[in-house]
């Protein structure tokens, strides 16, 4: 090996480590601030470790509340967006290019415009029919950009989409509904998924629209910016860590079924 490809290795070496460290660094340090007493979340100066503060979690009505309000939300999010979503790419590939094109624009602007416009003009539009803020103003403000991410990800799935499978079956007799039932459905199952996991990540984690249409409900983003102006603990983190051992663990869950489900050999 000559200087030149060592020095490369070494680069690509050390970027490696540098985006990982990049990448994780926050969250170790979120998570070793849960174990310090100190009553804000931080790490320096290091005061001592405790266990209370899932005590403190355990005991916050408040932030449970919130954190059930979110899951209600992210769960009619997706019931919402995955069919619109999936509707809108199967249309969108259906076109001619010059229609696909303006139709594709049309359908992406809201991923383009800000969460505060999203939210306020929710809020505007459905007030006036009498409508006023909550669970449902949420979940139609959030489901009007998140449906744009689950029709590009099924959109990106149909372009590898063999279109002779669709001829095929529907010149065999079947219908328009089996063919999508039997053929397209299974086809499309591992964006379907991927959509899905993404539309309650981004159902969870909005804060700009669903601060304007959110009424008297407090999902866990707005009741987290709340407590930062109110005083902010490390019950905060442990909650979060929580949620990353719930995740780590269905991951590593879903990887076990899988190996398993798959043939031998």
């Amino acid at each position: 090996m000559n200087a030149a490809d060592r020095i490369a290795r070494g680069l690509f070496g050390f970027y490696f480590v540098a985006f990982f460290v990049y990448l994780f660094a926050p969250l170790a340090i979120m998570v070793a601030a849960t174990f310090n007493t100190s009553r804000f979340p931080t790490i320096t100066p290091w005061q001592g470790t405790t266990l209370d503060w899932f005590n403190q979690l355990a005991a916050d009505t408040g932030m449970w509340r919130s954190l059930w309000t979110s899951v209600i939300v992210a769960f009619f999010v997706v019931a919402v967006a995955l069919p619109i979503g999936t509707a809108a790419a199967l249309l969108l590939t259906s076109l001619h290019a010059r229609a696909r094109s303006f139709l594709y624009a049309v359908m992406v602007s809201p991923l383009l415009t800000p969460g505060v416009v999203i939210g306020i003009a929710t809020l505007v539009l459905w007030r006036q029919l009498g409508v006023g803020g909550g669970i449902f103003l949420i979940v139609l403000a959030q489901a009007s950009f998140i449906i744009c991410y689950v029709m590009l990800l099924v959109a990106a799935r149909l372009q590898r989409f063999d279109r002779t499978q669709e001829e095929a079956a529907i010149g065999l007799g079947a219908s328009r509904f089996m063919m999508f039932r039997r053929v397209m459905l299974p086809f499309l199952k591992p964006a379907l998924f991927a959509a899905g996991f993404l539309a309650i990540l981004q159902s969870i984690e909005n804060y700009n629209t669903t601060l304007f249409v959110r009424g008297f409900d407090t999902p866990l983003t707005v009741y987290i910016a709340t407590k930062v102006r109110t005083g902010l603990t490390p019950a905060v983190n442990a909650l979060a860590l929580v949620m990353i051992a719930v995740t780590i663990i269905g991951a590593i869950i879903y990887e076990i079924v899988r190996r398993r489900s798959q043939p031998a050999g």
